[in-house]
């Protein structure tokens, strides 16, 4: 039985609300943390690396919420309603979807930001382990010119924290990665979890801590992937913050300060969550 752990884009508090949501399930019985598959966009590929780093779960949310083990996060605002205000102006103009992320990197390559090192150092203090995992990890990322998704996995010839770091670059708040001749930007612009990725697997749960609706315009939108998905005979389970869980995040998952409530609101989450298979 194949399982895949899908993790969908939601910036810090999204990291830590997912990290919170695997604890709560692993405290009544339900870890999925060994799925041989894991599948992360933006925020979901720090959370796939850590968990396929092999640190105990208890390790990971204590990574949340102890300032003395937490990342060194860059404090960054992100206004959600403005955000999805200014894709869907660029959408009118855009007449196709790749049209669209194109225009995206445009945007992105040419935002004032923190510099590429400076953001780099908050991902390598993000992930337990700099190498990649022995089981399969795919983490998703679009390059800024061509428009073109890109995923990365152990045999990409890519080292796991720049892989990571491409994931999670929001265009106009993370400057783009360069990896080769090309600079990346969030994989978020394809999809908010690229769950059509977990194609295969028999039993699938997707964490999407900014809820099921997609950012950006796709071709393959979550609600169609797990269509798919369920059509091939997976069990597929999706997950979005409850009501205590998307106050904890809150409007701004940019913001450190929502590690701990975010947490704290999915542990909680997560142990009420009932899977399918875990009558097995």
């Amino acid at each position: 039985m194949r399982e895949a752990l899908v993790l969908g884009g939601g910036g810090v508090g999204g990291i830590a609300w997912m990290t919170g949501v695997l604890v709560g399930l692993a405290e009544v019985g339900r870890d999925v943390t060994g799925a041989g598959l894991l599948v992360g966009t933006s925020a979901g590929s720090t959370v796939a690396a850590q968990v396929g780093s092999g640190l105990p779960l208890e390790e990971l949310y204590a990574r949340q919420v102890d300032p003395s083990v937490q990342a060194a996060e860059i404090m960054a605002e992100m206004d959600l309603e403005k955000f999805a205000a200014q894709l869907g102006a660029a959408a009118e103009t855009a007449a196709s979807v790749a049209e669209l992320r194109r225009a995206v990197g445009r945007v992105a390559l040419a935002a004032r930001t923190v510099s590429e090192a400076e953001r780099r150092t908050v991902i390598e203090s993000r992930l337990p382990d700099h190498g990649w995992p022995e089981r399969a990890l795919k983490v998703v990322a679009v390059d800024a010119d061509s428009g073109e998704p890109r995923v990365f996995d152990r045999d990409s010839g890519v080292p796991l924290v720049d892989a990571v770091a491409a994931s999670c670059a929001v265009p106009g708040v993370w400057p783009p990665v360069t990896i080769g001749a090309r600079r990346y930007v969030d994989g978020g612009v394809r999809s908010v979890a690229n769950a059509d990725l977990a194609a295969g697997a028999d039993r699938v749960l997707v964490l999407v801590p900014l809820g099921v609706t997609e950012p950006f315009p796709s071709e393959q939108p979550l609600e169609r992937s797990v269509a798919e998905l369920r059509e091939r005979g997976a069990e597929v389970v999706v997950v979005a913050p409850d009501e205590a869980s998307a106050a904890a995040i809150g409007d701004n998952p940019l913001d450190p300060s929502t590690r701990r409530p975010a947490a704290g609101a999915g542990r909680g989450q997560g142990r009420s969550l009932t899977l399918p298979w875990a009558r097995d």
